[in-house]
């Protein structure tokens, strides 16, 4: 698939408008409004507290249209695999209310996931709620968080976007999973977000 290159730097420039102001979560902070329930596609609702498993939470701000998640969520089932092996919960948040009535309604997640193979919960953050707690600020974003919900990751799933080509050659995600495991620190904890703005109401 050929990516729009100027329509990809704009979304990218477009993430950084309007949420400098947010505080974004610090690792070692707790997971915020951890239980306030929100709406799966399966229709129950869950909370993160629910969501999380006996080693931790990977929580992933997402949404259905972005040209990341798409170059990106070929990495969700995988990803959603490895915590399940590891004991570790995982969602997929959707904060996009001002696309609420359209791309990023629930009907349009539930065709999303089924069509892409989602295997992890995910979730309607109404009024991006929770985005705005977390300091989130495109889709994707992620936060690892350990089983007391204590952030140990952030940033991205990969540098694929660092690349001139586009190729994973370090896996940022994968490898703090790896540490979380081994009860080592996180050797890169942070890493640049890259994606779309997530679209606040």
């Amino acid at each position: 698939m050929k990516w729009n290159i100027p329509a990809l730097l704009l979304c990218g420039l477009l993430s950084m408008a309007a949420t400098s102001d947010l505080k974004e979560l610090q690792i070692g902070e707790k997971a915020p409004l951890a239980d306030r329930e929100m709406k799966d596609i399966s229709g129950d609702s869950f909370s993160l507290d629910e969501l999380k498993k006996s080693n931790g939470l990977l929580v992933i701000f997402s949404c259905n249209t972005c040209p990341f998640v798409i170059g990106w969520e070929d990495q969700y089932p995988l990803l959603a695999d490895i915590a399940e092996r590891n004991d570790i919960g995982m969602v997929l948040v959707n904060s996009n209310e001002k696309k609420r009535g359209d791309e990023d309604s629930m009907e349009a997640m539930q065709q999303h996931a089924l069509e892409k193979g989602y295997k992890s919960a995910y979730v309607i953050d109404e009024n991006n709620v929770l985005a705005d707690a977390f300091g989130a600020r495109t889709t994707p974003h992620v936060y690892l968080f350990n089983k007391d919900l204590q952030l140990v990751y952030r940033g991205s799933i990969n540098n694929k976007y660092e690349n001139k080509d586009k190729v994973a050659t370090e896996f940022y995600l994968q490898n703090a999973i790896v540490q979380l495991m081994s009860n080592k620190p996180i050797d890169l904890a942070e890493t640049r977000q890259i994606g779309c703005s997530i679209k606040r109401i």
